[in-house]
């Protein structure tokens, strides 16, 4: 059977970057920074959700030397000066790349949300109701589906919006503010990017409507951000009204274009009533010979999303074309080797075994572990100092990717519906208790393989870190007695099949 190494040395040689990994931190530590490039073709690239930026029309900015933009530039002279000690806090809270500081939001939300509807005092259990967000249990439930496929959707949303803001960037070709009035002093790094329209007010628009559909009791919460958002715009001197308001036209319009695609892509129906989930089960018990149960008590009538492996995907073609091979039947000779090996660890896991297990869990009340790559990424993305835009084509193409996995790794759960170790092998206790759906393949194996490739393809300096990382995570699954070795190693082989169908479409999108 074919090892998982984890390659210490080498991340502790390696990985300088992500010296601090081990503290689950949301917020990272980075202030503005010059850019590495502009990527001034960058309007050219390759859309999602709409066919082309000029699908979202705005008016050609008034010429520099125009009264009404002279009126706009005294108006932001004024408003750069004699700032509060709040105000300069927003602007140095925001930086020139706010998209980094949206998916901490974002990632921030999922653990506030990632927790499991308790039982009622009468053993049943009532899921969230999303036509009534604040009825008890609270929607969403943020499990990993949910918060795999929000960030998709924010960080899609972001690139689309991005790529549609260079466009006309670079087609106006309006100067910053600063260019052409040198009274006004920017608050952040001279990167020489034209300033209509505003790409952080693109950012914040579409965020706050992505976010706002996804957490929707956090609607006024979000709104406050997003107006910060903008007003540090005119604080630090990037962007005057009409960039602005350029810059929320193409927001709004790409969070339109994004929420209607959420609207049909089949997540309302993952969650399924019994009946239909007993036939899933039903079908696999008689094609397999086995079924997952629950093991909670009380029982939980149902597993976690069984339809999730129908929610429309977005570079693989069909789930059907990562599917795994059938597991082992319990009982055979691979089977009996892989629980041994998971009894051996019960009884003999070493410390540094229990921490990989434990910072690995990613379990409620955590970013789960797509939040946990969305971390990893935003990492990289400020050691190698991209712009916004380029920052957007990483997070959308790993998130991308990252749902694309879940999705093909949820439709093997639930159609093979392979039971849990905790199930199959009498009397074994796991260190981190048990997922409620089956355990073939491993969801943390397949999200991490895609992540890796995908960051590896974007970032090749680091590809033996990332792709080390991947191995981690699915050997802790392992250590922790959550799944067999085979769901592991299967899991990380979905993921990067699934991961090959981004990097088809990310090489042909006119960034390289």
């Amino acid at each position: 059977m074919k090892k998982l190494h984890i390659l210490w040395i080498f991340l502790a040689m390696t990985a300088v970057w992500a010296g601090c990994r081990k503290e689950l931190l949301t917020e990272a530590s980075y202030s503005d920074y010059i850019y590495a490039s502009i990527d001034e073709n960058g309007g050219t690239w390759t859309t999602t959700l709409i066919n082309a930026p000029a699908d979202i029309p705005i008016p050609a900015p008034e010429a520099t030397g125009s009264a009404s933009y002279q009126a706009e530039l005294a108006t932001l002279r004024s408003q750069t000066t004699g700032l509060t000690q709040a105000q300069k806090n927003q602007v140095a809270y925001w930086t020139n790349n706010p998209l980094l500081r949206w998916n901490e939001i974002a990632n921030e939300l999922a653990a506030k949300y990632n927790l499991i509807p308790p039982p009622n005092p009468d053993g049943t259990y009532t899921l969230p109701n999303p036509a009534n967000p604040g009825a008890f249990p609270n929607f969403p439930f943020a499990h990993p589906p949910y918060t795999c496929r929000m960030l998709a959707y924010l960080s899609t949303a972001q690139f689309d919006g991005l790529i549609t803001a260079w466009h006309y960037k670079f087609q106006y070709g309006r100067p910053a503010p600063y260019k052409t009035d040198p009274a006004i002093t920017p608050a952040y790094k001279d990167n020489p990017l034209p300033s209509y329209p505003s790409d952080g007010a693109v950012i914040a628009t579409v965020s706050e409507a992505i976010l706002g559909a996804m957490f929707p009791l956090e609607k006024e919460y979000l709104a406050g951000l997003a107006a910060d958002h903008i007003a540090s715009l005119t604080w630090a001197g990037v962007a005057v009204a009409s960039d602005i308001e350029a810059g929320k036209t193409i927001g709004q319009a790409i969070g339109q274009a994004a929420l209607a695609r959420a609207a049909g892509d089949g997540m309302s129906k993952a969650q399924t009533p019994k009946p239909v989930s007993d036939s899933i089960k039903n079908a696999a018990k008689d094609k397999y010979g086995w079924q997952w149960d629950n093991q909670e008590s009380p029982v939980r009538p149902v597993g976690l999303t069984p339809l999730f492996g129908n929610v429309r995907t977005w570079n693989l073609p069909s789930v059907e074309l990562t599917r795994p091979p059938v597991p082992p039947a319990p009982g055979t000779p691979e089977f009996e080797e892989a629980a041994k090996e998971l009894k051996d660890y019960q009884k003999n896991l070493t410390e540094e075994q229990r921490k990989i297990a434990n910072w690995w869990s990613d379990g409620l009340g955590t970013y789960t572990p797509p939040g946990h790559w969305n971390r990893f990424a935003k990492d990289v993305i400020i050691k190698y100092q991209l712009n916004p835009l380029r920052s957007a084509r990483v997070m959308a193409y790993m998130n991308q990717a990252i749902q694309d996995a879940g999705i093909s790794c949820w439709d093997a759960k639930y159609h093979y519906h392979y039971p849990r170790p905790i199930q199959a092998i009498p009397g074994f206790k796991t260190i981190l208790g048990t997922p409620n759906f089956p355990a073939y393949t491993s969801g943390h194996s397949t999200f991490s393989a895609a992540a890796a490739d995908v960051l590896s393809y974007l970032f090749p300096e680091e590809t033996a870190t990332f792709k080390a990382w991947a191995e981690e995570a699915a050997i802790s699954r392992v250590y922790g007695g959550i799944h067999y070795r085979f769901d592991a190693e299967a899991g990380l082989t979905q993921g990067r099949q699934v991961a090959a169908y981004t990097l088809e479409k990310a090489r042909q999108d006119g960034a390289d």
